[in-house]
């Protein structure tokens, strides 16, 4: 288990403390390390805590950079068939010289050669993860086929916030707390909050097996991968 978090600054002045904080709130989904990546001029800061499972080493440190430089990006979870992946971008001579062992950075490897779509579609696994793609200056969210780890994301002011957990998103300066009384409706009706709802205002819970693109422009409609 991983954490995590980050957001996109409308004003472009992503504060790395900022991110840090949000980070720190979620320590224990991660307390082997944490690391902040922040991009002033395109307003984006992402973080993560980690648990080290997989490659133990420097190396699987995230935020992590793909071989190209394209993507950054910060993930939570495992996935399955990453060796066979890693096997078939090596086959195809889209394998980059590999740093370590880590999924992530297969799953980086991926998103270069072939895409997000496709990437995720190859994927089989549980995991959330935050990708920066300097190339289109967006940010994709995803989640796994059926949901087993978590990712929340909205507004905060102007600002576009995401993270493991709620608490997370509630550092960022701008949250506010505001009841969603739909969600609570719905809570009090089937004791569960169903996705995409949130129990606040403004924020949703981003749904399994669903990817968002997320701009300077807004929030655009998730996208429905796998069924």
């Amino acid at each position: 288990m991983c954490g995590i978090a980050g957001y996109l600054s409308s004003r472009h002045e992503p504060d790395a403390a900022v991110a840090e904080r949000m980070a720190n709130a979620i320590f224990h989904r991660g307390p082997d390390s944490a690391g902040v990546w922040i991009d002033q001029a395109s307003g984006i800061a992402l973080s993560h805590r980690r648990l080290a499972i997989i490659d133990l080493s420097p190396a699987g440190q995230q935020p992590m950079a793909s071989a190209s430089g394209r993507w950054m990006l910060v993930f939570n979870g495992e996935i399955y068939n990453h060796l066979a992946l890693r096997a078939e971008l090596e086959a195809a001579g889209s394998a980059p010289e590999w740093r370590g062992h880590s999924d992530t950075e297969t799953l980086l490897a991926a998103l270069d050669a072939w895409g997000l779509e496709t990437a995720l579609k190859k994927c089989n696994g549980m995991f959330a993860f935050a990708g920066w793609d300097r190339a289109s200056q967006a940010l994709y969210l995803a989640r796994d086929r059926v949901g087993e780890k978590p990712l929340f994301y909205g507004k905060a002011g102007k600002d576009v916030v995401f993270g493991s957990e709620l608490k997370a998103l509630k550092k960022h300066p701008q949250f506010a707390s505001h009841i969603n009384t739909d969600a609570l409706a719905l809570f009090l009706r089937y004791a569960y909050v169903p996705d995409p709802c949130c129990i606040y205002h403004g924020i949703n819970k981003l749904a399994p097996a669903h990817w968002v693109r997320i701009t300077q422009d807004g929030i655009e409609p998730p996208v429905h991968y796998w069924d």
